[in-house]
């Protein structure tokens, strides 16, 4: 007769606890994957159409010639700079993590602690930038729609309809690449918390 160890059960328990962590592991770095492909999308049409907002119209002016030919461009702004910076960090970021997530998945293997602490501290501090640059941007742009008739600065966007359009568009994909970011950290936390 086969005697039963009285530690065979513990082992049993390991062993299913390492298979569902491995489990849970596989899982993270799948929904990471597709979350910063999803990011790098998001961020390079952001990127893409700010940097392709420009409009050269013919404006009245109140000296001879009477009429001007005057470019509006996303380099006339400060905010707009910023933001294609950070879209552009955004797009490299996400690139490299992808590939990380990537090699993590076809290896089936268990990312390192160290690597996914690393990973979230740096989302979480792009997160800070980007949330700044698209409320800097989107502040600009809404002066550009609206105005703001207490310091006489007149709205551009009855004129600079183009340009208006790309700059409107690409502070909504930033906003949506902000959005993608934070469920990259929340799904770190759970799965964190999962361990």
């Amino acid at each position: 007769m086969a005697s039963i160890s009285p530690r065979s059960p513990p082992v049993a328990l390991e062993l299913e606890k390492n298979s569902q962590a491995s489990t849970t592991t596989s899982k993270f770095v799948f929904h990471d994957v597709i979350l910063r492909v999803f990011l790098f999308a998001t961020s390079l049409t952001s990127l893409v159409a700010l940097v392709t907002s420009k409009q050269t119209e013919t404006i009245p002016v109140p000296f001879p010639p009477y009429r001007a030919s005057v470019a509006a461009e996303f380099t006339d702004l400060p905010a707009f700079i910023y933001s294609s910076a950070v879209l552009s960090v955004t797009c490299f970021y996400s690139i490299i993590t992808t590939i990380l997530s990537f090699f993590a998945l076809v290896k089936r293997s268990t990312t390192s602690t160290k690597l996914m602490s690393c990973v979230f501290s740096v989302d979480v501090l792009l997160l800070g930038i980007l949330a700044s640059a698209t409320g800097a941007s989107g502040e600009v742009a809404y002066l550009g729609l609206k105005g703001n008739s207490n310091v006489g600065w007149h709205k551009i966007c009855n004129v600079y309809d183009s340009y208006c359009r790309h700059i409107g568009f690409s502070v909504l994909t930033s906003i949506f690449s902000s959005m993608v970011l934070a469920f990259l950290i929340i799904l770190y936390i759970i799965t964190v918390s999962r361990r």
